[in-house]
C-alpha cells in the first residue's frame, strides 16, 4: 500500500509566485441521510485545518438539508468555511472554479463528484482524490483518475483493483483510510443530558448499531415504492433475522457477564425500526432491561460525544466505528458483500480480528465472542484501538503533508 511515486509534486506545478493562502475547493457532503455520510466532511476539514492550516477552503456539497443543522455544525466548528449553495447557481459554480487553486475530491463509497471534476479538469488546474471506495471501472472515470495528481484508496481492495487490474498511473497513487477518522465535530452537552435520560454511564456501556441489506431509500425520502424497491426489500427481509441474530447474541453474551448496558442506537433513520424489532424486541426479557433503545435519529456531533463516553461499539455499519476508532474507541465491525469492500479498511489499519464477515457462519460465530472480550478486557480492547488510530493518523499525516507541497509550489 505504499505510494508510487512518492516524489510528487508533479511536473508543471511550479513554485508560487503568489503571496496569498492557497485555495481549495473541497467536493464532498454527499447526503445527509446517514450520520458516517456526513461525517466525511468535518473529517477531512480538520485534516485540512491541521495540515494545510493556510488553505482557504470553499466546500462544494451535494446535499447539506433539509434544514439548516448540518450546515450550522459544520459552521460551527468551521468558521471560516465557505459553503455554496447545494446545489450552486451555475454562475456560482463557475465563479468557485475560476477562484480555487486545487480541487479536492473528498471520501466516498467511489467517484461521486465526477461530473464537478470534469468540469474543473478543462481548466488544467490540479486535483486530488482523497479516500475513496473504487468500483466504477469505466473509461471516462479511470481518465479523470490517471489525471489527478493523487488518488487514496480507502482500502486495499480498491487500491488492487485500479492498479494491478485497471493500470491506474496517476502520479500517486496509495491507501489512506476515510477522513471521517478525523471528525471531532462534538455535542458533549446533548450526549451528557441523553445518558443521564436514558439511564446510562460513562464507560458502562456499548453501542450495538444494525441495518438494513440494503437502505430502504423509499422511506428515507418518501415517494412510492418502486416493483425494484419491493424486490429490493424482499430481499432486506429475507436476511434481516440472520444479520442481527449475531448481535443479539453477542448482547446476552455481554449482559449475563459483565455489568456493562448496551445501547441500541442508528446511523440512519430506517435503523431504529429494525433495532426495534429485531434486536430489542426478540432479546430474552431478562436481558432487555439492560438494554436501550434510541428511537430518534440524532445527527454526528451528537453520537460522536456519545460513542466517546461508551467502552465500545459493535456494528453492522460502518462509520460510526471509524468515528469511535478515531477517538480511540474499540470498535467491532460486522460487514457483508453488498456493502462493498470498505469494511476491508479494519484489515488495513490493523483490526482485522475485528472484522467479521456476516456471509459466512465461521465468521458470524465469531462475533458474540469478540464483543464479550473486548468487553472484559478493557485496558487491552483500548490498547488496540489506539494503535489503529495511530496508525490512520500517520497516514493521514504522510498523505495531507503531500498536498500541502503541492499548493507550497502552485503555480
Amino acid at each position: 500500500m505504499n505510494d508510487r511515486h512518492p516524489e510528487a509534486p508533479s511536473e508543471g506545478i511550479g513554485v508560487s509566485s503568489s503571496p496569498r493562502p492557497p485555495r481549495i475547493l473541497l467536493r464532498s457532503s454527499w447526503q445527509t441521510a446517514n450520520i458516517g455520510d456526513i461525517a466525511h466532511t468535518p473529517g477531512i476539514l480538520a485534516l485540512l485545518e491541521k495540515w494545510v492550516p493556510d488553505a482557504e477552503v470553499t466546500l462544494w456539497a451535494s446535499a447539506l438539508g433539509p434544514g439548516p443543522a448540518v450546515r450550522n455544525m459544520l459552521r460551527d466548528r468551521f468558521p471560516k468555511l465557505r459553503i455554496l449553495n447545494d446545489p450552486p447557481e451555475a454562475e456560482e459554480a463557475a465563479a468557485a472554479i475560476a477562484a480555487n487553486d486545487f480541487f479536492l475530491h473528498g471520501s466516498g463509497p467511489r467517484l461521486m463528484g465526477a461530473p464537478e471534476l470534469r468540469r474543473w479538469r478543462e481548466t488544467g488546474k490540479p486535483y486530488g482524490v482523497y479516500g475513496i471506495t473504487f468500483w466504477d471501472s469505466d473509461e471516462a472515470t479511470m481518465e479523470l483518475l490517471n489525471g489527478a495528481e493523487f488518488v487514496y484508496f480507502r482500502d486495499s481492495v480498491s487500491l488492487n483493483k485500479a492498479v494491478l487490474e485497471l493500470g491506474l498511473d496517476a502520479p500517486v497513487v496509495g491507501f489512506t483510510p476515510d477522513a471521517a477518522f478525523a471528525t471531532d465535530v462534538l455535542d458533549d452537552e446533548a450526549a451528557a443530558a441523553f445518558l443521564e435520560e436514558s439511564g446510562l454511564e460513562e464507560g458502562k456501556f456499548l453501542c450495538c448499531l444494525g441495518r438494513w441489506r440494503y437502505t430502504p431509500w423509499w422511506e428515507m425520502y418518501p415517494r412510492p415504492m418502486t416493483d425494484h424497491d419491493t424486490k429490493v426489500q424482499a430481499y432486506n427481509e429475507h436476511m434481516v433475522d440472520g444479520d442481527h441474530a449475531p448481535l443479539r447474541a453477542a448482547i446476552e453474551e455481554v449482559v449475563r457477564h459483565t455489568d456493562l448496558k448496551v445501547l441500541l442506537c442508528p446511523e440512519d433513520r430506517s435503523q431504529v425500526k429494525v433495532l426495534r424489532e429485531q434486536v430489542h424486541a426478540k432479546l430474552p426479557e431478562d436481558i432487555r432491561g439492560r438494554v436501550v433503545l434510541r428511537d430518534t435519529f440524532w445527527l454526528t456531533n451528537e453520537a460522536l460525544s456519545v460513542y466517546t463516553r461508551s467502552a465500545g461499539l459493535f456494528s453492522n455499519e460502518m462509520h460510526s466505528p471509524i468515528m469511535a476508532i478515531g477517538r480511540g474507541i474499540p470498535a467491532i465491525v460486522c460487514r457483508w458483500s453488498e456493502q462493498t469492500s470498505k469494511g476491508f479498511m479494519w484489515r488495513d489499519i490493523g483490526l482485522g480480528d475485528w472484522l467479521f464477515d456476516l456471509d459466512y457462519e465461521e465468521s458470524r460465530s465469531g462475533i458474540a465472542p469478540a464483543v464479550l472480550k473486548m468487553a472484559q478486557d478493557h485496558e487491552g480492547a483500548r490498547a488496540k484501538a489506539a494503535a489503529a488510530r495511530d496508525t490512520v493518523q500517520r497516514r493521514h499525516e504522510e498523505t495531507m503533508k503531500l498536498l500541502a507541497d503541492l499548493l507550497r509550489h502552485r503555480k
